[in-house]
């Protein structure tokens, strides 16, 4: 709490390191991957550019997903090739760096979420890694939430996440949303898929059934590969960054919308993260437009896309750089019940410690008290339920 504000922060990270993973594997994935130290990656750089010297950490790593503008060597705009240069990681934009240890350990996470002045956070876990076989991919995800399990016991209303749901296997993944689906940390559910494997197949509905049933939300959160731009940016990590994630975000708001998905899932929640929130106005007004114009969506709609946005079960995290202007034009276009706060932590884009800082001080700059209660804590509850 800060200014006697609550503050329910719902876009951090966390990551389990291989050292912790090893004692939630499965005795089935050692039986898929008998030569599993092969697979092993050292951590040579933290989520916010801290430089590790050895004896490193690890992460399994089974096949390179990332590609386009995510790997290899960049290209700086206005010269006709990318340079024979090592990729330099992103500029840290906090104060100081997060406490050692807070992406994978929860008293570290826990010493700076209270120092930041964060009561809740919801913390983004891996996704898919890659492996060629599905069963594999599906073992790393079931042990990720055991662990998520335990590691959210040392502050259970305080440390929440989401579960992972592939599209690569989906009967094993509604077991998983059934499984957590009431466990103290599960807010929310993030079916990821296969490149160019549309979020709105209906092959995908029994996630999205079994996520109603168990009161989650759907969530997007986009990464550095595999969403739509991501082989088309000229090899440049500038417009890669810039641009993929609002339009990975578009993307999945006009998929789940055309598709009826409100409608056909009445009791859903809907929220992208990380992605900015200022093109969301013109998005929606677009896509109104453009579901006259174009068509080729659900014909059973009940009502305008931007309708659907205002419903009250559509929310979207801020990026702190859009600021109190961009704030109020989407309030006064949108509503003032949709956006929610957003840091990152313990990433490099994240403000730590003064993220919540900055936010109230937006009362500053012709934001009302009772809209940054509704962006810090209220909006959040709806989204994810109280903590």
């Amino acid at each position: 709490m800060r200014d006697g504000l609550k503050a329910y922060d719902t876009d951090t990270h966390v990551s389990v390191a291989a050292e912790q993973m090893k004692d939630y594997l499965s005795p089935r994935l050692h039986e898929l991957v008998p030569d599993l130290d092969a697979h092993l990656n050292p951590v040579r750089v933290g989520h916010a550019g801290e430089v590790y010297e050895a004896p490193f950490r690890h992460r399994y790593k089974f096949t390179d997903t990332t590609g386009g503008w995510g790997s290899g060597s960049p290209r700086i705009l206005g010269e006709a090739a990318a340079r024979k240069q090592e990729r330099h990681f992103q500029t840290f934009m906090g104060k100081r760096l997060p406490t050692h240890g807070g992406n994978e350990f929860s008293e570290p996470r826990l010493k700076d979420m209270d120092e930041e002045g964060v009561d809740v956070q919801m913390m983004v876990p891996y996704g898919p890694n890659g492996a060629d076989n599905p069963e594999i991919e599906h073992e790393m995800i079931a042990a990720q939430h055991r662990w998520l399990e335990d590691f959210t016991k040392a502050a259970p209303n305080r440390l929440k996440s989401i579960i992972i749901a592939s599209g690569r296997n989906i009967e094993k993944s509604v077991e998983e949303i059934k499984k957590y689906g009431q466990s103290s940390w599960s807010v929310g559910v993030q079916v990821y898929t296969p490149l160019d494997y549309p979020i709105d197949h209906p092959d995908l509905a029994p996630l999205f059934h079994a996520a109603q049933d168990e009161g989650l939300a759907i969530v997007h959160h986009s990464f550095a590969s595999g969403y739509p731009g991501y082989r088309d940016m000229w090899d440049s990590p500038f417009l890669g960054r810039t641009a993929s994630h609002p339009w990975a975000a578009a993307r999945f708001i006009g998929s789940v919308i055309g598709a009826g998905m409100f409608d056909k899932y009445p009791d859903l929640r809907f929220g992208v993260l990380e992605s900015g929130f200022g093109w969301i106005p013109h998005w929606a007004i677009r896509m109104d437009d453009q579901l006259i114009y174009v068509g080729y969506c659900d014909e059973n709609l009940k009502y305008k896309p931007s309708e659907y946005i205002k419903s009250g079960r559509f929310f979207c995290s801020v990026e702190m750089h859009e600021g109190p202007q961009m704030v109020k034009m989407f309030t006064e276009i949108l509503g003032d019940h949709i956006l929610t706060l957003g840091t990152d932590y313990p990433h490099a884009e994240s403000r730590f410690p003064e993220s919540l800082d900055k936010v109230i001080a937006w009362k500053n700059e012709g934001i009302s008290e009772a809209t940054i209660k509704k962006l810090l804590w209220d909006n959040a509850i709806r989204f994810f339920g109280e903590p």
